[in-house]
């Protein structure tokens, strides 16, 4: 038998590989034929979607991604800092010479969107060339910068792009002019224009972004009065509420985990009610706010025994202790209200705590922290749904004797069901 054809065709075979490898990185021929393709398609931007797609048969996209996105939206080769190169050809028909509308920069969109459908391989890329661009905004001209805005804005609402490329925004040079503002703007414009600011939300939060809107200004202008004043007077009041929102919810994080180490450290409670004072006041929480804070912070401040029967026991004792603290946060009917309805969600929540719920509320009602009215009121109709028949049950015989003594047939709280 002859072996011999078989290392030969093997040996061939690894030599062209070889040879591939080592071809030079030359954009040139590639943007000539981009540039000719566009410049006979023109503004047409459905002829220039069909050109792109038969193109990518013929041309290297996977190697020259940058260079086909550099073109499409600058016209040629961008160099360092933004701009175009100048031994190249260039064409007049890209996104910073259309028309700087809406409807123009959704129709780019679309050819984008095509684009990246068609050839899947493009997606990190055109990624990267966003970032980029982002990078390079002092290099491009108002105008531009607006169209990039709205394409942006556009992109990130159909989803063609990831909310953290937004981190190029956050460079120092860029947001120390006010570049990186004033871009925001028009961005957040057409993103919200798109969807709304609920999904705009949702996909900031996906990237960890929710809690970086600040750094779009200096460090001397980061604060929730600036940030809200600057997008209020841009036109995006949604966007300013909800950078207030996430920067409550993050004060509220901090209080919360400050609460639970003074616990842990066993502070005069006293002192913990002065501080939590303290912080609500600088927040602006409202005391219906501040209760729920501090009920969870007194709740996870606790290793909870896993047995039913000894974890009611636990909690009543645990709770005795803080009844003080939680007495100083519930001065309003609303206020007592919202913690009945925290400690319903909590024991429903903590399967252990079911049974403990009336106990609870008993304490409490003994400690002066719940009036009779909340407890009324919650049985009655400000109650949630969860666990909302056991509850109800368990609570029925403390709720006639409370409306008994309202009537005053009973004075004395009973000994045996309601003694906490």
């Amino acid at each position: 038998m002859n072996y011999t054809q078989k290392p030969t065709l093997t040996g061939q075979r690894f030599k062209t590989r070889k040879r591939d490898e080592k071809e030079r990185f030359d954009p040139t021929q590639f943007q000539e034929s981009i540039v000719q393709g566009l410049n006979q398609t023109g503004t047409d931007l459905e002829a220039v979607a069909k050109f792109l797609d038969a193109s990518g048969a013929k041309l290297d996209y996977r190697r020259y991604a940058e260079t086909l996105f550099d073109i499409l939206v600058a016209g040629g080769m961008l160099a360092p800092g933004g701009t175009l190169s100048d031994d190249m050809t260039r064409t007049e028909f890209c996104l910073f010479t259309a028309q700087e509308d809406l409807e123009t920069m959704q129709a780019y969109a679309q050819v984008f969107n095509k684009l990246i459908r068609r050839y899947k391989y493009l997606e990190k890329g055109f990624e990267e060339e966003i970032k980029k661009l982002l990078l390079f905004l002092k290099g491009f001209t108002e105008s531009e910068r607006n169209k990039l805005a709205m394409l942006t804005g556009i992109l990130l609402a159909n989803g063609n792009i990831s909310a953290s490329i937004l981190c190029s925004l956050f460079n120092e040079n860029l947001v120390k002019e006010g570049v990186s503002a004033a871009f925001a703007v028009k961005l957040f414009k057409s993103w919200i224009n798109e969807k709304d600011i609920n999904s705009v939300a949702a996909s900031l939060r996906k990237v960890g972004m929710d809690n970086r809107l600040m750094e779009l200004f200096p460090a001397n202008k980061r604060s929730c009065e600036h940030f809200s004043k600057y997008f209020t007077d841009a036109g995006l009041k949604e966007l300013s509420d909800f950078a207030r929102n996430q920067q409550s919810i993050g004060a509220r994080k901090e209080l919360q985990k400050e609460l639970q180490e003074m616990m842990a450290r066993g502070d005069p409670q006293k002192e913990i009610i002065a501080f939590t004072k303290e912080e609500m006041k600088k927040a602006s929480l409202s005391e219906q706010a501040m209760i729920s804070i501090i009920w969870t912070s007194v709740m996870s401040s606790v290793e909870w025994n896993k047995k039913e029967e000894l974890v009611t026991e636990q909690a009543i004792k645990h709770l005795k202790q803080y009844s003080p603290l939680l007495k100083a946060f519930t001065s309003q009917g609303q206020s007592e209200l919202s913690l009945l309805l925290k400690i319903q969600e909590y024991c429903y929540d903590n399967i252990h705590f079911m049974k403990a719920f009336q106990k609870i509320v008993v304490l409490l009602y003994k400690a002066d922290v719940l009036s009779e009215e909340a407890i009324l009121r919650w049985y009655t109709e400000a109650h949630l749904a969860k666990g909302k028949s056991v509850f109800l049950e368990q609570m029925k015989k403390f709720v006639e004797w409370l409306k008994n003594a309202e009537e005053g047939k009973e004075t004395i709280c009973p000994g045996g069901h309601f003694e906490a």
